[in-house]
């Protein structure tokens, strides 16, 4: 039997992420780790949220932590909130006019012609602006998370680390063969808002999505069954802000950041602690001696990353017992962790036997 057949939230169906290192194609594999007697699971990395949504399906009262805040913003959405959606209510206050033009004119501002057209700009912003007027947090978060997946699927590749967008959308060959880099950002919400209304369910649970540096969360959490650790893969891909920084630059929407280089980065950057080599075993230590008395831990990995899977296996033997599992790369998926030849890991951590 198909392990998803077992619970019957495996009904509601996550929306496919765009999102480079996102685990949704892995969902089924690291399903078979994860203990059933299990009641509360902690994800530690959100990011897209699949794995945390697969954990919720599973009937767990799920945990999920990003230090992104658009990532958490899509935990809020589909993770914490048990059954709010957005109505036809809320999209008349979505789609109508901007509150206010003079302070919500952050993305026509910045990335007018870089990476949209002005009408698609000029509409992100207005409806910034309205998102506070939703009489929910949860579905603000929906209309965050929908509004940031409609920009995605924009520009090609679904990141902001290059400049060639609006290039890219005039080039007839690329837009035959994705015709979203033409569509207007309401068209694209629109047709995303049924699959993201269809995904939100209540698991019994009381589920919660935080955003916060997961080094502080840590010692916060108690009675925690098992943690999903999916780690940046420091030295393979590991810069998500400067691939979404357009996301977090729309969730936050900043007034006092600095706008650098072609793309309109924000800087300074949050600090991750994770992606830079002089300090993520460092980080890495800390985190799983934070951890140890959680009693499975799942870590995702890659075989091209800092450090090398010896090292992590060394740094994981002083508080459990490791097995290692891995799944190959038949073809390249986009980014260097995932080529062909490399291998996605994970390491199956439990309680250290007497």
């Amino acid at each position: 039997m198909n392990l998803f057949e077992e619970y019957s939230y495996f009904d509601y169906k996550f929306p496919e992420p765009q999102y480079l290192g996102s685990k949704y194609t892995h969902r089924q594999w690291i399903s078979k780790f994860i203990p059933e007697k299990a009641k509360v699971a902690l994800d530690a990395f959100g990011g897209s949220q699949s794995i945390a949504f697969l954990l919720k399906q599973m009937g767990k009262q799920t945990i999920t932590n990003d230090f992104l805040k658009f990532d958490s913003e899509i935990g809020k959405a589909l993770i914490e909130n048990p059954y709010e959606r957005l109505e036809e209510d809320d999209l008349n206050i979505l789609f109508s006019e901007n509150q206010d033009p003079n302070n919500f004119n952050l993305m026509e501002n910045l990335f007018t012609d870089l990476f949209f057209p002005q009408k698609d700009a000029t509409f992100a912003d207005s409806v910034r602006s309205n998102i506070p007027r939703l009489n929910s947090q949860y579905k603000q978060a929906l209309a965050l998370t929908i509004m940031c997946r409609s920009m995605t699927r924009k520009v090609t590749m679904g990141h902001f680390a290059h400049t060639q967008a609006m290039n890219y959308a005039s080039d007839p060959a690329r837009i035959k063969r994705n015709r979203s880099l033409i569509r207007s950002l309401k068209s694209l919400f629109m047709e995303l808002l049924p699959k993201y209304n269809a995904a939100v369910f209540d698991n019994g649970k009381e589920n919660k999505s935080y955003n916060e540096d997961i080094l502080e969360l840590l010692p916060t959490l108690h009675n925690i069954d098992v943690a999903y650790f999916d780690p940046p893969y420091c030295n393979s891909h590991a810069d998500y802000q400067s691939f979404y920084h357009l996301l977090e630059t729309y969730v936050m929407y900043w007034k006092d950041k600095k706008f650098v280089n072609g793309t309109k980065r924000y800087e300074p950057k949050r600090h991750s602690g994770f992606d830079c080599k002089d300090e993520a075993k460092k980080n890495l230590e800390t985190m799983f001696s934070q951890a140890q008395h959680i009693p499975t831990w799942i870590v995702s990995y890659n075989d091209r990353s800092y450090p090398d899977i010896d090292t992590m296996v060394k740094m994981m033997k002083l508080f459990k017992d490791v097995r290692v599992e891995r799944k190959p790369y038949i073809n390249s998926r986009g980014g260097k962790g995932s080529v062909a030849g490399s291998s996605e890991i994970l390491f199956i951590c439990t309680n250290k036997q007497e």
